[in-house]
């Protein structure tokens, strides 16, 4: 038996992450390209599911790239492909936002040059925010006790669910 506590299913997770993605095209429908960066592992597939929903409706062109670092000593930050970032609007994507340290420290390669814009996305936002970050787009917000832990599960790409822990 399946013990876990569900925040979410598969289907709501997708009706919020389409809404998002309408969220973001809305807020942005003058820029003439998105540049979305998932922070790997889950964040990326997010990334991914958001362009999708994306492409259907925003008129200019969406770039997706992945960001890998170690979420517990995030020294080291690395993106899948070298790109220009001075003048463009992005959206920095995770699965979920805890304390904030994480989307803070991937700030860090886009700080070095001049973005239009920089904006966040998270799947699931938690309420203990120990790092100056506001979430833009949030599909749902939690509010949970600090020893709690939030579990997105992405199976073949796509959302399953999430559930606390």
């Amino acid at each position: 038996m399946d013990n876990k506590k569900y925040i979410l299913s598969a289907q709501v997770a997708d009706k919020k992450l389409r809404r998002m993605a309408l969220q973001v095209v809305e807020q942005n429908y003058d820029a003439k390209q998105l540049v979305l960066i998932g922070i790997k592992a889950n964040g990326i597939f997010i990334a991914q599911i958001i362009s999708n929903y994306l492409k259907e409706v925003f008129k200019g062109e969406v770039i997706v790239l992945e960001l890998s670092m170690d979420k517990k000593k995030p020294a080291e930050i690395s993106l899948d492909t070298k790109m220009d970032f001075n003048g463009k609007t992005i959206l920095l994507i995770d699965d979920v936002a805890n304390s904030g340290r994480t989307m803070l420290y991937a700030l860090k390669p886009l700080m070095e040059q001049l973005p239009r814009k920089i904006q966040t996305l998270a799947l699931v936002e938690r309420t203990h925010k120990t790092f100056p970050i506001d979430v833009d787009y949030v599909g749902l917000s939690v509010s949970t006790t600090t020893d709690e832990h939030i579990v997105v599960e992405v199976k073949n790409g796509q959302v399953a669910g999430a559930w606390m822990e």
